[in-house]
């Protein structure tokens, strides 16, 4: 599928997520529309590697970047979403998009991600998208300052356990992190680090369990020093007794 396939898309065709249902395999995209805000499109196929066709308009109520689909074990599908900087999570407040926005100051409550439980064909939501919390241990919010901690983009949800791991990335401190809940809305009590800093300005990941292991998929810039050219890398992920992820380093320290 190319960006030319999708009527309603202008520029900056961005990291997808796909999933499955019935027979067919959706993939998610966020791009810019006519007028250079970002909405989240899907598209559609009866094989994994496509061709796909693109619904001629995006999702509706669909914003921003860096969509990810989580399927529950009862079935219900959702997605999570969000980026700030250039991924326009800033924009907006309320459901409502405001150009003028800026970017929190460091005492103020940083930006939250956001999650919408996908409609029965999977092309739309079925409710109103809403915020996801994540806190500390003592159910703050975190502050923008915390910007080791607090949500940028790239986010993701699995289960392990009965419980809902929600994880990240920080963006501008370039840690891959993780917050447990007991529900796919949250809140989500931050954890830690699940993969340190890797080569290359940004990180988006996914954690999924192949034949009862689990892995971490990431990307680095390892092979070609640049950041916009990356390359793919996979690695065993573990858990404690406890249920805590052990962090990850990326690189031999040796």
């Amino acid at each position: 599928m190319d960006i030319k396939n999708i009527p309603w898309a202008d520029r900056q065709l961005w990291a997808p997520d796909a999933a499955f249902k019935d027979g067919t395999y959706f993939l998610y995209f966020p791009v810019k529309d006519k007028k250079d805000v970002f909405r989240i499109g899907v598209a559609t196929s009866k094989k994994p590697e496509g061709p796909f066709q693109p619904e001629p308009e995006p999702i509706p109520g669909s914003y921003s970047i860096d969509p990810c689909v989580f399927k529950d074990t009862d079935g219900n599908y959702y997605m999570y979403f969000g980026g700030i900087w250039g991924g326009q999570l800033q924009r907006w407040q309320n459901n409502t998009y405001d150009a003028a926005a800026k970017l929190k100051k460091p005492e103020e409550v940083a930006h939250l991600p956001r999650v919408a439980r996908l409609s029965a064909d999977m092309k739309s939501f079925a409710e109103p998208v809403r915020e996801v919390k994540i806190v500390d241990e003592k159910g703050n919010l975190f502050l923008e300052g915390n910007n080791d901690k607090r949500f940028f983009e790239a986010a993701w949800m699995h289960r392990y356990n009965g419980k809902y791991y929600f994880s990240y990335s920080t963006g501008d401190t370039h840690n891959i992190c993780y917050a447990v809940g007991d529900n796919p809305y949250g809140p989500f009590t931050y954890k830690g680090i699940v993969l340190k800093p890797v080569q290359g300005w940004t990180n988006h990941h996914s954690i999924v369990e192949i034949k009862g292991k689990w892995y971490l998929f990431y990307h680095d810039v390892q092979l070609s020093g640049k950041t916009h050219l990356r390359n793919v890398k996979v690695t065993e992920l573990k858990y404690n007794a406890d249920g805590t992820i052990q962090t990850i380093e990326p690189y031999d320290k040796k």
